[in-house]
């Protein structure tokens, strides 16, 4: 397969995936991980966490993810959620990471908005990488499209 290959910084998210934060007592990827296994994707060997990778000026588009689950109801605080995922990679310091885009659909989604420059990917460890750091990220083409945006 050809990737598609985009280069991004490294910035601060929510801090909700590895939590806990401000509106959850509990970190939501150790919630969700075990209903996205007993719905076919297990991403228990990878970082408990997420990178957020600006890619501005470009956008992405999830076109057809490899997975999306619906309706998944990982917490009582707000209704269920829809997730899509493609595969990944990173690129940190020469080193290529296996990964998954994370996509906590937006029509479904109370809080914490992302804008489309903003790839959060679920990935295996990456030790030493730090906000400002900069990646590329390699992505399935048939699963996501990226658009250079005018600045």
């Amino acid at each position: 397969m050809q990737w598609t290959r985009v280069h991004g910084q490294i910035v601060e998210g929510y801090r909700v995936a590895s939590g806990p934060s401000a509106d959850y007592p509990y970190g939501a990827l150790s919630r969700q991980r075990p209903l996205f296994a007993a719905r076919g994707l297990d991403i228990s060997s990878y970082f408990n966490g997420t990178l957020n990778i600006d890619i501005s000026p470009h956008t992405f588009k999830l076109i057809r993810p490899e997975f999306t689950f619906y309706n998944v109801e990982w917490t009582n605080l707000h209704p269920p959620e829809h997730f899509s995922f493609s595969r990944c990679k990173v690129v940190f310091r020469e080193i290529e990471y296996d990964g998954w885009v994370y996509y906590p659909h937006p029509e479904t989604k109370l809080r914490h908005f992302q804008n489309p420059s903003l790839l959060e990917v679920i990935a295996m460890e990456i030790k030493d990488i730090a906000y400002g750091d900069e990646v590329d990220v390699s992505l399935n083409p048939q699963e996501i499209s990226i658009e250079a945006q005018p600045r």
